[in-house]
Parts: C-alpha cells; structure tokens; sequence
C-alpha cells in the first residue's frame, strides 16, 4: 500500500460523501431480520450489507464485538466482510476499540493492521486511556502500512466525561490532551492525516475543544442514538468538512432488503451531503 489512510480517505470522502455506515450485528437486528441468532444468520446480516452499501460509501464500519461473540467461525464471517467490503471499494474502519501496552498494543496492532492479517482493515479503532504513548506500536505500524487510526476522544457514552473531560495538573482536560496528540502525529499531513479522532455528535458543546487536527473525526451518534446531519456544522464548526458521521441502526432497520437500505444510506448521504455544504 503505498497512499496513506488519510489520503485514501479523503479521496473516498470527496468521491463518495463522508458517511460512514456502521455493521453492529446485535441480536435484536439480526431478530427483526428474520435470523437465527447464530453463524448463518451474522454471515447473512453481515454480507447483506455489504452488498448493499460498500459500493456505494466512503466507509464501512464493522463491530467486531458483535462477530467475536460467536468465536472463531464469527470471526472468519469477520474475515469474509472486510474482504468483500474492501472489494467493493469502500475503506474499512475496524471498531474494536483495542488498548494495551508494549507487545500486547503491538499484537492488537498486527491483528487488524499488517498487511498479511486475514483482519487487514483500513484503519482501527483504539483507546488511549492507559496514556497516549501506550499507543506507540499501533501508531509505527500504521504509518508503516499505509494505515490508520481513530482515537477515542470525546465519546457520547454518559460515563465517558468521567475520564475524558478530568483535567491534568497543567489545566489541560485529557479529550484537549488526547486532541493535541493527534495534532502533532498528523502536522504537515496533506491533504488529510491518518491519525483520527473519535468525538461524538451527541456530546453536546464542544467550542471549547480544538478540533482542528489534521484529521479525521468519526462521529458516531447519528440516526437512532438522536443526532441529525444538520446537526453537524453546529457540534464541529469549521472542522465539519473532516468529519466522517457513522450511522448504524438507522440504515441497518431497513434490512434485510437490500433496496431499502440502499434508499435509507442514500438519504442519509444527501442530508450529510447538504449540512456539509451548507456550512
């Protein structure tokens, strides 16, 4: 691979819309699908909406959770979407939120990152809540590969400010710290950085924050969880234009025909498409 994620992503975003459109095979989707909760039905859930949407977005977000449940034959199902999605042209963004230190962050990281992983993904999900630099391997091997990450920063969940918003002794909340990492590791990137920043777009106010890092912002939280594309320019100002909004449930309900939730990923594209512009 010889383009970096964030190239590759800004061409798709600029080709495709930016939106971004979630596989989180729960059990109650896979139910009102038709399916059995079982292997068959998360390959049928799973590469329905691949055939559905990878044709046709900048990217596909898998959540590896919903897959590993089922242990090793849901993991190869795992292996069979990120292939197909890849195919179809569409970036793949590994949500498996992964956080260690030393060799174990280096495994996670050649899991999901090296080019001869069967789980080979575009970019990954990681968590920096055992310090930044505990993200070191993941961060050398995806400048190796041609790959990258997306950071959690600012997440939506009630429990997150917690943490992300616990301010350092130098008067910095760890979401800025996190925020001003990702900075550095994309200066000079052009004309994106592959080192991105997870914020949702249900937080609330986040005119205190400095979003502007040089790279991606996935935002999940768009659809069922409350948040609209109109949304948008008011939650990420004059970053908007590197957001990438993540939509789940509200494409995956329309399923399991396949007409149906082309429609529903068309419209959601074209609002995105519209707030964006609109900005």
């Amino acid at each position: 691979m010889t383009e970096p994620f964030g190239t590759r992503l800004r061409r798709a975003m600029d080709e495709r819309g930016p939106l971004c459109v979630g596989i989180d095979p729960h059990a109650s989707l896979l139910a009102d699908w038709g399916l059995n909760d079982d292997v068959a039905g998360l390959e049928r859930f799973g590469r329905t909406v691949v055939e559905a949407v990878a044709d046709r977005v900048a990217v596909v977000k898998p959540q590896s959770a919903f897959f590993e449940r089922f242990g090793s034959r849901g993991v190869a199902v795992l292996e069979r979407v990120v292939e197909e999605t890849r195919a179809a042209g569409a970036l793949v963004v590994m949500d498996a939120k992964r956080g260690d230190i030393g060799s174990t962050m280096a495994g996670y990281a050649e899991a999901f990152l090296h080019p001869d992983a069967p789980l080979f993904s575009d970019a990954l999900t990681v968590s920096p809540y055992l310090g930044y630099g505990s993200l070191a391997p993941a961060v050398e091997l995806a400048r190796e590969s041609g790959t990258g990450l997306f950071v959690l920063a600012l997440t939506s969940n009630p429990e997150g400010p917690e943490v992300q918003h616990a301010v350092r002794a130098d008067g910095r909340s760890v979401a800025a710290t996190v925020l001003a990492h990702l900075a550095a590791e994309n200066a000079g990137a052009e004309p994106l950085g592959s080192f991105g920043a997870v914020v949702g777009a249900t937080v609330g106010d986040l005119s205190s924050y400095d979003l502007a890092i040089n790279g991606p912002l996935l935002a999940p939280g768009v659809g069922a969880q409350g948040a609209t594309p109109a949304d948008l320019p008011a939650v990420f100002g004059s970053a908007v234009g590197d957001v990438v909004p993540n939509v789940s449930r509200g494409v995956l309900r329309h399923g399991p025909d396949i007409g149906a939730l082309r429609a529903a990923t068309a419209a959601f594209a074209g609002e995105i498409r519209a707030a964006v512009a609109g900005s």
